[in-house]
């Protein structure tokens, strides 16, 4: 099935305008699950926001730390059974794992029933619900597929309208059924957490009634770019690096002319220089049959990095630099494989003046951009 990537989308408001909303939700990836938390602390405005950010950020703390994901979840619930009635920050929240394969598991405690939104229709969510301690806690397993998702919402929405155009909410039912009318009139997956979120307004009229928050989590085939920079300490590796290499699906991007003659000897195609590069800027480009894009390397990454987040139509049209900027912002996954070998020309004093920053630390900086701007990247040593 290849790389699934999971696009989030979410929306949300006040109760009362020009206040802070007391829902909070968030998503972060690793290599291995895209995770989504949603949090609705007590009360409303910023003594509630400030509650549901501290259980956000307790349970992303406890992920990071390599806890699983029931576990993290049980502690942030022992903390809030501890909480609850007190003066303490106290929240319920709704967290989601949704693996690389699809394999889906969604954990909440005291929040409404999500929506699961397949390629041509919605329905509500099979929950289990079980005792955790001394807390009632649900579970929800599925599994996803590019073109599936879930929709999941704070008790504004659940209960909206209640007393003024509802008599008992907004129920997952009915958000089902609504949200099965967008699908059937034609909307697009990622404005669905957006129209459940309208609609819930529109119901509770001009009363306020509750923050409102919808967020949504929709799968599709995700576009990867595999970056192969600088050779191998140990060239007896190069045959296989470059096999690892090859066997990734995604764009195929070489940059640099020795790691460059190190693919195309072991691909068994020629390296042509790419006489129709005619930019004044950027160095010049080559290419071999099979790879997608292949660029001088140091140079052509530091002036990437430099640009990789301005507009692509300020940059000159026919260059490597800007093609490579292409790629790596249209991609969901990034892949670098670097080699550890060190370059002697990058250390001379003529790079250094003109601030061109050596591959192996240019390459962790275009990393940590590139996951600024929400992309997944794996980095390769080799």
């Amino acid at each position: 099935m290849g790389y699934i990537h999971v696009e989030i989308d979410g929306f949300q408001s006040s109760k009362k305008k020009d206040s802070v909303c007391g829902d909070c939700y968030s998503s972060f990836r690793t290599p291995e699950a895209t995770y989504l938390l949603l949090a609705d602390g007590i009360g409303s405005g910023i003594k509630a926001n400030v509650y549901a950010n501290m259980a956000i950020s307790r349970l992303k703390s406890l992920l990071a730390q390599d806890f699983s994901l029931r576990n993290a979840f049980a502690q942030l619930v022992k903390t809030m059974h501890q909480a609850r009635g007190t003066e303490l920050p106290y929240s319920v929240f709704t967290v989601a794992q949704i693996l690389k394969n699809g394999e889906t598991t969604i954990l909440a405690y005291e929040m409404p029933e999500g929506i699961f939104v397949g390629r041509h229709s919605a329905t509500c969510f099979k929950r289990r619900d079980f005792t955790l301690g001394h807390e009632v806690i649900s579970e929800t397993n599925l599994f996803l597929e590019p073109g599936e998702g879930i929709i999941l919402y704070s008790d504004g929405i659940s209960l909206a309208g209640i007393g003024v155009s509802t008599r008992v909410g907004w129920e997952s039912k009915d958000v089902a059924r609504f949200v099965n009318d967008c699908i059937y009139d034609g909307s697009r997956r990622r404005v669905l957490a957006k129209a459940v979120h309208d609609r819930a307004r529109q119901l509770w009229k001009d009363v306020g009634g509750d923050d409102c928050t919808a967020v949504s989590a929709f799968c599709r085939q995700g576009r990867v770019a595999n970056l192969f920079t600088g050779p191998s300490i140990d060239k007896g590796n190069d045959a296989e690096n470059v096999r690892d290499f090859m066997s990734y699906e995604g764009f195929r991007i070489v940059c640099g002319a020795t790691t460059a003659g190190i693919v195309a000897r072991h691909i068994g195609k020629p390296l042509k220089i790419n006489q129709a590069d005619n930019s004044l800027i950027a160095p010049p480009g080559y290419s071999i049959d099979g790879i997608d894009l292949v660029t001088e390397g140091a140079v052509t990454l530091n002036q990437a990095y430099n640009v990789l987040d301005a507009d692509l139509l300020e940059l000159e049209p026919d260059s490597s630099v800007t093609r490579l900027c292409e790629m790596l912002t249209d991609s969901d996954r990034v892949n670098f494989f670097i080699g550890k070998a060190s370059n002697q020309a990058h250390e001379d004093i003529s790079f250094r003046q003109r601030g061109i920053v050596p591959r192996q630390k240019i390459v962790r900086l275009l990393a940590e951009r590139l996951r600024q701007l929400g992309k997944l990247v794996h980095i390769i040593e080799l």
